[in-house]
């Protein structure tokens, strides 16, 4: 049976017991900070494990995407070496919310192990925890499993909890005897012989943990279970190893071929093969859930799992890029149960292929500061040197290992371990404070106190409520005195909290004797909505009748941007392509900013062109609606969502005429025509693959052109030209400078030759080789020109030449053919001149560049060559 097939009977079989079949979310989780990925089924699932979120569904299944390659769960170092260590997984899992329990949990994944997939019961190991007597029972009487072969273990194999305190449960395990094959241990699980398997966890959440420890029993108990695809299909295909299913197989084989390293011949060319399998479906998996390579969170992970899959295939040979060929392979044998996949096709290629590209360079670097602390022959190579190699350049630890091997230098490893833990604290420190202010616990009381705040906002901006609860410093209280800052928790409200890039309303909350101003709207736990600000006048009490009121001019400012930012984004889709994908937004009465994947700045054409098509779409005056409809017709629409972002069954789609279809739950305009003006303000970068256009509307959008008109205008006054004959000014300004420029750098360079004057009689004779060292005017290019010049006029010997012309310290060395590399090495002489500088450097055996600070030590720098020849 394949992959395909085995997914495919895992969800039919759940569906045809009442489950709904949901799509795997993102492995960017959807408002939790907690996690860097995705790494169970449950996860899309946890607001309503904890009751934080009200469940569509009494039962529902999934084959979820997982990630598993940070925090606790970071052994990447192991994957490629063991049978089933993985970057990226599929979880199949089935769920009740509330509805069965292990009753019935417990006999659906036997039925479906037994039957469904035809696995010998023989074969099948059951462990339960100790003191769940209750699953012991259905095991054995129910199910029928010997006694023998069902084993009670401890809390840390067979208890589950979220955390500290919430949901918890115990968990049952059925393992897969792989037998004699793999030893001859015939103690079932309890042993922990790799003979037998984990491949189904059944979680019972049936308590609810205090912060003291102490459990209650939970009102709905709930079922969470989780079995990798990759795992059933070793048991299923009769394998040994996850990397020899169809999983993975053909990644395997595609990187024999392009390596020309045949598979299952060496141990380590069978690692590397099956670490690029691994990492590229990772890589192909993660840039299609919008994640870019970067220097920080997801981005750095996906960054070391590329990288790293880089340097396997350097291992086997392959010098030009491969991996985004392997990720293509992924998206041909998943995407037509992934399709976003499919989707990004040519963008995943790109980002990869320029990643591939981007090391290439920052690998020579790595060699260059590995090499400059090698040449100075330390005993042991010091382990924050091996870190800063891994960190900043990429380079495996066990890379760094086996070329100091090769100059029998050894490697500080436990020190490269601490600099490692030290910073994977420091992000975890980092990451954690991200988070820990998201949901006031003050806010998850109240959310189990009352219902969901009734939003009004889309037809009123105005309305009576009741007051439910005051909040201040903190704290709960009965009334709020005038003068005093706090936050108001209403019945219902017209107030938009912030939320999808959206800022929060402002305005007023009026009630007998009093006002309060409410100064920002927020998205409480469990969809309540925090009104704050501060009490002007009166007393204000909880249970008291109160009339919001938004503040109107403000509120419609914002509408005007934020349907202007729907426009930019499908316009952004149309100049640049599908894969452009919002990566964050910001509206308010002011301005826009929009956050997008793309690899590479816009050119002016392309920016003028989303403006003009903007513009267009504005003069057109479409008019906005706003549906709410299943989301598998919103999808069938072709109704854009965010990724990341969580849906319901139903959903809001905003359509501007026929040309932007988004999810959307912000407040806009009724007519595209309302916007009136659009302008771009700038288009940048601001991390990795994400580029940010920053745009205004309306009035704000007349006042930049104000603005920028006054500017041309007065620029055109210094220049004493007509406006529209400014561009043609600039231009020859700009010509003029680039005359000027040349006319000053052929002047440097006959400087340069007439310094040098008569070579032969300048160098000297140092072990039968003829050296030249001297210093003269000029920058890199003219430095490089003059060295193959008088390389050539010596006819052989090594030339090195030195610069003080920019401000600090250039050395160019460049040797004869004959002689590089085997008398002398140019890159290992501008080592050490680097070093007399204070800079670094390095090259070639017959070219190589150096450069430092210290310009006071060049002249020594170069009498030091002569000395270096000699030896």
């Amino acid at each position: 049976m394949n992959s395909v097939e085995i997914r495919k009977r895992f969800l039919s079989w759940f569906a045809e017991r009442g489950h709904a079949v949901l799509p795997s979310s993102s492995l960017v989780p959807a408002n939790d900070p907690t996690l860097f990925f995705t790494n169970a089924g449950m996860v899309q699932f946890k607001d309503i494990f904890t009751g934080a979120q009200r469940s569509e569904h009494r039962r529902a299944t999934t084959s979820q995407k997982c990630m598993r390659v940070s925090g606790k769960h970071n052994d990447l170092e192991n994957v490629g070496r063991t049978r089933r260590h993985h970057t990226l997984f599929e979880m199949l899992g089935n769920f009740s919310f509330g509805d069965y329990f292990k009753e019935e949990a417990i006999p659906f994944a036997w039925d479906l192990l037994t039957r469904g997939y035809g696995i010998e019961k023989e074969r099948l190991w059951v462990t339960i925890f100790e003191s769940d007597d209750e699953a012991a029972e259905i095991w054995m009487k129910k199910v029928g499993v010997p006694a023998e072969r069902v084993q009670r273990l401890g809390a840390a194999d067979n208890f589950w909890s979220m955390g500290d305190t919430g949901p918890c449960g115990p968990c049952t395990e059925i393992h897969y005897d792989f037998g004699p094959e793999i030893s001859d241990d015939t103690r079932g699980p309890a042993g922990g012989d790799e003979r037998y398997v984990e491949i189904w966890n059944l979680v019972f959440m049936q308590y609810d943990q205090a912060a003291d420890g102490t459990r209650t029993n939970l009102p709905r108990p709930s079922i969470d279970t989780g079995m990798g695809l990759e795992r059933l299909a070793t048991v299923l295909q009769r394998k040994l190893t996850n990397y020899d299913t169809d999983l993975f197989q053909p990644l395997i084989q595609q990187a024999a071929e392009l390596s020309g390293v045949p598979y299952g011949r060496d141990a380590e060319h069978d690692v590397a093969m099956r670490v690029i399998a691994d990492h590229a479906r990772a890589a192909a998996f993660l840039v299609a859930d919008g994640v870019m390579p970067s220097n920080e969170e997801r981005g750095y992970v996906l960054r070391r799992v590329m990288r790293r899959a880089i340097r396997y295939g350097v291992k086997l040979g392959m010098s030009k890029p491969f991996l985004y060929k392997s990720a293509d392979r992924v998206v041909s044998m998943m995407g037509a149960d992934y399709p976003e996949l499919i989707e990004r096709r040519s963008f995943i290629q790109e980002v990869i292929r320029g990643e591939e590209e981007r090391f290439s360079e920052t690998l020579d670097k790595g060699l260059v500061l590995l090499d400059r602390e090698l040449e100075q022959r330390p005993a042991v190579l010091h382990g924050d040197v091996v870190f800063k190699l891994y960190d900043t350049f990429g380079f495996p630890s066990d890379l760094t290992q086996l070329i100091a091997a090769e100059r029998g230098i050894e490697v500080d490893i436990e020190g490269y371990k601490t600099s490692m833990e030290a910073q994977k604290a420091k992000a975890r420190a980092s990451w954690k404070g991200s988070g820990e202010q998201a949901v006031p616990e003050l806010h998850r009381e109240l959310a189990n106190i009352f219902d969901a705040t009734e939003f009004l906002g889309y037809t009123a901006e105005h309305a009576s409520a009741t007051v439910q609860a005051i909040l201040r410093g903190g704290e709960r209280v009965a009334s709020l005195e005038a003068g005093e800052r706090g936050q108001i928790i209403v019945s219902e409200t017209p107030f938009y909290a912030e939320s999808g890039g959206q800022v929060g309303d402002h305005g007023e909350i009026l009630f007998d004797g009093g006002r309060f101003e409410v100064t920002d709207t927020q998205k409480g736990h469990g969809d309540l909505v925090v009104h704050i600000g501060q009490l002007i006048e009166g007393t204000l009490r909880e249970s008291q009748k109160v009339r919001l009121v938004v503040d109107s001019e403000r509120r419609d400012r914002t509408r005007l941007n934020h349907t202007a930012t729907h426009l930019l984004h499908a316009a952004l889709r149309q100049v640049l392509g599908d894969h452009v994908m919002q990566k964050g937004s910001s509206v308010d009465p002011n301005r826009l900013r929009f956050d997008f994947s793309h690899h590479k700045p816009m050119t002016a054409h392309e920016l003028q062109e989303v403006e003009e098509i903007v513009y267009r779409n504005i003069l057109a005056n479409e008019a906005v609606s706003a549906d709410v409809m299943p989301i598998d017709e919103a999808r069938a629409l072709g109704a854009m969502a965010l990724f990341g972002e969580k849906y319901g069954d139903n959903v809001r789609v905003i359509r501007v005429g026929d040309y932007s279809k988004e999810l959307c739950g912000g407040t806009h305009t009724k007519r595209s025509g309302d916007i009136g003006l659009f302008r771009v303000l700038s288009e940048s970068g601001v991390a990795a693959g994400v580029r940010r256009v920053e745009a205004v509307t309306g009035i704000e959008a007349l006042r930049f052109t104000r603005e920028r008109d006054a500017g041309a205008a007065a620029a055109a006054d210094r220049l004493r030209v007509p406006v529209q004959q400014l561009d043609d000014a600039v231009e020859r300004l700009q010509a003029d400078r680039r005359r000027l420029e040349k006319e000053l750098e052929a002047a440097r360079r006959e400087l340069a030759r007439a310094t040098a004057g008569d070579v032969l009689a300048r160098a000297k004779e140092i072990n039968g080789v003829k050296v030249l060292a001297m210093e003269i005017p000029g920058d890199a290019t003219t430095l490089r020109d003059e060295a193959d010049r008088l390389r050539d006029q010596l006819g052989s010997g090594l030339v090195v030449l030195g610069s003080r012309s920019t401000g600090a310290v250039l050395v160019i060395a460049a040797a004869t053919k004959d002689l590089a590399g085997k008398r002398v090495h140019a890159g290992n002489i501008v080592r050490e001149l680097a070093r007399m500088v204070g800079g670094g450097g390095g090259g070639r055996p017959d070219m190589a560049q150096a450069g430092g600070p210290n310009i006071d030590a060049l002249p020594e720098a170069l009498e030091r060559v002569y000395a270096l020849v000699q030896g």
